[in-house]
């Protein structure tokens, strides 16, 4: 268990420096839909992947309406021809990506995910080329108004989470991939509802990017979340905050 580290954890989805609500309830819609196709049924009770989903529409504020959508949909076997699909490469600064997509035409997504490389000063690699930098864990955020740090490190080593990050904003806890129903389950007992609880690509060690590769590299990763079929993107960069804040402020 690491504590209070504070582990810049680089990861970016969908909206996530512009949100835009359209876009965010598509990504958790989509999310929804395939969690019922291959989880385990349209019961939340029993499909942990489907509970996950539904909870980061609520703190979207995702209308009911949206979510019981999504969910008929994948009963009525609309979402047969839906794909996840993850793409791996290196951006410029040598900075490894990881791209997942939900998509009903796996040539078009990979055309335009490898056009997106290209033309921005990245390489398309093969799948596992930088997954191996990344561990696939579960990552579940509650607010400060959770508790203290020490008081959700110590709910965090009882559900048997390996990891807690509480800085000035937020508590993040991390767990493995395959304890994450478990591990869900004994803090929302504990600390209440997680404000979100999302499987994500943490990077193992981040690679330090100046201002001119930086500007670069987000661009690229703007580009790649602006299409439909992007659910997430991961990246291990590391940029000072002084320069972040100038170039998403340009």
């Amino acid at each position: 268990m690491a504590g209070h580290s504070q582990f810049k954890n680089i990861m970016f989805r969908k909206g996530a420096q512009d949100k835009k609500r359209a876009k965010i309830f598509s990504r958790i819609g989509r999310e929804i839909t395939i969690a019922v196709k291959t989880g385990g049924g349209p019961d939340p009770a029993s499909n942990p992947r489907l509970r996950l989903a539904i909870q980061n529409g609520r703190a979207e504020n995702m209308p009911k309406d949206n979510i019981e959508r999504a969910i008929k949909k994948a009963i009525g076997n609309e979402a047969d021809t839906m794909d996840e699909m993850r793409y791996e490469g290196y951006c410029p600064g040598g900075v490894a990506l990881i791209v997942e997509t939900l998509t009903d035409n796996k040539n078009r997504t990979a055309a335009a995910v490898r056009s997106y490389f290209s033309k921005n000063g990245g390489a398309l690699a093969e799948t596992g080329a930088v997954s191996f930098m990344f561990d696939h864990v579960c990552e579940i955020i509650y607010p400060l108004s959770a508790g203290s740090a020490d008081d959700v490190l110590e709910a965090a080593i009882e559900a048997g989470a390996d990891d807690v990050v509480s800085d000035d904003q937020r508590h993040a806890i991390y767990c493995g991939f395959e304890e994450t129903s478990d591990v869900t389950t004994a803090l929302t007992a504990s600390l209440g509802d997680p404000t979100s609880a999302n499987i994500i690509w943490k990077p193992q060690t981040l690679t330090a990017v100046g201002a001119e590769k930086g500007e670069t590299l987000l661009k690229l990763i703007s580009i790649i979340e602006d299409d439909d079929d992007v659910q997430n993107v991961y990246a291990n960069f590391d940029i000072p905050d002084d320069v972040m804040a100038k170039l998403t402020a340009a």
